[in-house]
């Protein structure tokens, strides 16, 4: 039957066909638009402008101007701090409208995304404190004797390339740190869901933020590139593919800028044999449809002793099957659709490698039958996966869950670290020495202790090619500020 969405609202985005250039929204230089679908219906929900290279251009001078003779890097921390607090007001004025987008935009459920505007002020007020706590200058005495300041100072010009599964979290955390440290940011929106930058623009014009310190744009890849390219950009933070994060990383190495990468992942979950087979089955099935498994972090490759596989993967396609897929804005869905027509294909693509690789399909594998438009599959489990494997070794992005059988622990943990990504992991047992203990033999970034969990209020951020840098919290602003060493001959007052 038809897929129907509880609640059809039109996008709230104001000037989608503009750009949000200077402190304005100006006229694109082409004529070109993206269209945006309703990823449950595939129904056009919104159009918004692309940018272009002298688009590009002008956002760029934009930021610099603004960072080079503007007041932004010149005030106080704590003065930048009182307009991040303005900019959390602003977000919470835009519940509704903030939690509609991201569920029509990605595929989140209604019920997940209703709380996100909140989340992204608690980000922005997070690190407006930090302008009053934060160790902006630190009093030391140099080697020689000397009275000497470490001062922490922004970075200058920051482009932040945002995705398209989670764009508020992902802006937030990035906007948020390089505003307090003073920098400037040009905001590059993904074409496929755009409309949280754009509240962001909205917000900037609607407090009067100072023009330039903020600018957005939607822009195709080739496009965004000029962004990394641009010497007059000093700082690039990107979360997206690793694939798309190697070439960046190369572009910004070739002219040492400094550059933020959030990658991708196949994080492990080990599950010890102290642990009871039901309870972790049931915990990974809560978990990993949320986003409907596109979320970097997802513990896709579960490690399980080979004498308990078989009743492991009973226990978890079970659990995982019984999920209910459907309309993302129906309180009692608990999976909604992938973002978009090509990320289905390509999870459907994947799935069909695993099972002609040998690996055994324990349940899922297609299209819900019910559900005859949108980009839906299938809670997806495979048995007697091979760590070598396509399916265990590249990132699906979708509810597509690997089993594979260990001889020991100590395989466990070497197959666990067998793998090119190092974003998160878990350790499933009752003995918190042992999580400690074979945690801190996993090359992640995160190890969490029988499931899902991860808080970018402390840090969040891979090993291996899973990225370069943390983000959230006090080490997610250290990337935004360069360090500078002054010593003195006689102490000024700032280092008495």
């Amino acid at each position: 039957m038809p897929i129907t969405i509880s609640a059809p609202r039109p996008s709230p985005v104001r000037n989608p066909r503009h750009l949000f250039i200077g402190g304005a929204w100006v006229e694109p230089s082409g004529s070109s638009r993206f269209d945006i679908v309703n990823s449950a219906t595939e129904e056009l929900i919104l159009t918004v402008a692309e940018a272009q290279a002298p688009d590009i251009e002008r956002a760029v001078a934009a930021a610099r101007t603004a960072f080079d003779t503007g007041p932004w890097a010149r005030m106080s921390p704590a003065a930048r701090g009182v307009w991040l607090d303005k900019i959390a007001d602003a977000w919470e004025t835009r519940g509704d409208a903030l939690a509609d987008s991201w569920a029509l935009e990605s595929g989140v459920l209604r019920s997940i995304s209703a709380h996100s505007a909140k989340s992204v002020a608690g980000i922005f007020r997070g690190y407006a404190a930090l302008g009053e706590t934060y160790a902006w200058e630190e009093k030391l005495t140099s080697s020689m004797g000397f009275p000497a300041l470490l001062v922490r100072e922004p970075v200058g010009v920051v482009a932040a390339i945002i995705p398209w599964n989670a764009p508020h979290a992902l802006m937030a955390y990035k906007v948020a740190a390089a505003l307090i440290a003073g920098c400037t940011v040009i905001i590059k929106a993904s074409p496929e869901a755009p409309s949280a930058p754009y509240f962001m623009a909205e917000i900037c014009e609607e407090i009067g933020l100072p023009g330039g310190v903020v600018n957005v744009l939607t822009a195709e890849r080739a496009v965004s590139e000029l962004l990394v390219r641009d010497p007059r950009v000093d700082k690039v933070s990107f979360t997206g593919s690793t694939a798309a994060g190697r070439k960046i990383a190369a572009i910004c190495g070739d002219r040492i800028a400094r550059v933020t990468l959030e990658l991708g992942g196949k994080s492990p979950a080990i599950i010890l044999d102290d642990y009871d087979i039901g309870k972790a089955a049931a915990t990974i099935a809560r978990s990993a449809p949320v986003m409907t498994g596109q979320v970097c972090a997802s513990l896709t490759r579960i490690i399980v002793s080979d004498k308990r596989h078989d009743d492991f993967v009973e226990a978890l396609a079970a659990a995982f099957s019984s999920i209910k897929v459907g309309d993302p804005f129906d309180a009692t869905s608990q999976m909604g659709p992938l973002a978009m027509a090509r990320q289905r294909d390509r999870v459907e693509s994947l799935i069909a490698q695993g099972k002609s690789e040998g690996a055994r399909l324990a349940t899922g594998g297609g299209r819900p039958a019910h559900l005859n438009r949108g980009y839906f599959i299938e809670p997806t489990v495979f048995a007697n996966v091979d760590n070598n494997s396509t399916i265990a070794r590249e990132e699906i992005f979708g509810p597509v869950l690997s089993v594979i059988p260990a001889a020991s622990e100590e395989q466990a943990i070497e197959i666990a670290n067998d793998t090119i990504y190092g974003l998160n992991s878990s350790v499933f047992t009752d003995d918190p020495e042992r999580a400690y203990a074979v945690g801190r033999r996993l090359r992640a970034g995160t190890v969490g202790h029988n499931g899902f969990k991860n808080d970018f209020g402390i840090a969040f951020g891979g090993f291996k090619q899973s990225g370069l840098g943390r983000e959230g919290g006090v080490e997610g602003l250290h990337p935004y500020l360069e360090a500078k060493t002054m010593i003195f001959e006689t102490a000024p007052k700032a280092a008495q």
